[in-house]
């Protein structure tokens, strides 16, 4: 996958992961950074369920997106865990 496509994978991830979990707004290379590791996570949990060592979400697809989303809604959801709560 090339470049641009990680980008625009990762913003479409971050930013549908950012509002599905309800976590604070971040800016545009905050979101792309999180769907960029939310693809990693996504990709790493896929193998370890499917037990597959395929690069079956090497392209810019649908599956891809949904695999990058799941990662970032994980990585998300385990940042707001370990994050302090702030008081307000």
């Amino acid at each position: 996958m090339s470049i641009l496509a990680w980008l625009v994978v990762g913003f479409v991830a971050g930013g549908l992961a950012r509002r599905i979990t309800g976590s604070r707004k971040r800016g545009c290379l905050a979101t792309i950074a999180v769907g960029i590791i939310g693809a990693f996570v996504g990709g790493a949990l896929y193998r370890l369920a499917t037990g597959s060592d395929s690069t079956a979400f090497d392209e810019l697809d649908l599956g891809s997106v949904l695999v990058a989303l799941l990662g970032s809604i994980v990585f998300l959801l385990v940042l707001d865990a370990i994050r302090p709560r702030s008081r307000r």
